[in-house]
């Protein structure tokens, strides 16, 4: 039998308030990220001129919404971004969101007025099975209760912190992925690099006539994928992914303003045990200590 997931367990939240249920603490982490950052240093104490969202890092669900769901609480784990709030959530970012809630309770990298089967609220998993019991899917009214309960105030919170400090160069927004594409993804069984970076363009980083304008500049893309490549990792731009709603959405605006966006993932096969999402310390805490230097790299760099 497998063994216990490091980071399985989430911490609990103060409720009392939305924001306070939808942003994670940071103060608080699974026990691989104490592991991971009892054991990687940091270069430099200054902080880190950017804000870092990371919306798929939970899998908890609220009392009220296990029962409708088909999906068995191992299926539910594997909806998952595994790692990233070890990963990101210890840059010393001028802000750091973390998701609190499942993307199964409703999906913060999604447009909100998107309904279909992979939307804000999803009805079918990466996997392609079906997320509810039958007849059990919200509906229009529960929709937008999960929207004012977990999706506006994470968005609410993104937007302040994009707005508080000037200094600010841009928004990193963390994911993670298998190292081998699912049937729903857009790679299906295809190897995957160790990071993704996308700013919404072609695989050069470039504007495309579909997609539209990027999210940043061929030139800051560019950096980036270097940056990486300098800490070791094989670097992937635009693929499998493009970019989420949350890098395309802000950063646009942040294009306008000078700064940039850009959605990262990492892929999980850096530090999990083969073919699973049992997450391995010492792996965990070797990647954590690379992406920090990475981080601070690029903090120099643009």
């Amino acid at each position: 039998m497998p063994g216990p997931r490091h980071g399985q367990r989430l911490p609990g939240v103060e409720t009392r308030g939305i924001i306070a249920a939808v942003l994670q603490p940071l103060t608080r982490f699974s026990a691989a990220a104490q592991n991971a950052n009892a054991l990687s240093k940091r270069k430099c104490p200054v902080k880190l001129p950017f804000v870092v969202s990371i919306p798929h890092c939970s899998g908890r669900i609220p009392e009220s919404i296990q029962p409708t769901l088909a999906l068995s609480p191992e299926a539910v784990e594997e909806s998952v971004d595994w790692g990233t709030r070890e990963v990101f959530g210890a840059l010393d970012a001028a802000s750091v969101l973390c998701a609190c809630w499942s993307r199964l309770v409703v999906d913060l990298n999604r447009d909100p007025g998107r309904r279909d089967a992979k939307g804000v609220i999803a009805t079918i998993d990466y996997s392609g099975r079906q997320v509810y019991r039958q007849g059990k899917a919200p509906d229009t009214t529960r929709i937008e209760d999960r929207l004012t309960r977990y999706y506006w105030p994470y968005h609410l919170g993104l937007r302040e912190a994009l707005k508080k400090d000037t200094r600010i160069k841009g928004l990193i927004d963390g994911h993670s992925l298998y190292g081998i594409g699912p049937s729903e993804a857009p790679d299906p069984g295809m190897r995957r690099k160790d990071i993704v970076l996308s700013n919404n363009g072609d695989r050069n980083g470039e504007p495309t006539r579909v997609l539209g304008p990027t999210t940043c500049s061929v030139h800051v893309l560019d950096t980036m994928r270097q940056v990486f490549m300098d800490a070791g990792f094989s670097v992937s731009l635009n693929a499998p992914y493009t970019a989420g709603f949350i890098t395309a959405h802000y950063g646009r605006a942040l294009a306008g303003q000078g700064r940039f966006a850009v959605q990262i993932e990492i892929n999980q096969d850096l530090f999990t045990e083969p073919g699973t999402i049992n997450i391995v310390p010492e792996r965990l805490a070797a990647v954590v200590d690379r992406i920090q230097n990475a981080f601070e790299d690029l903090a120099c760099r643009i």
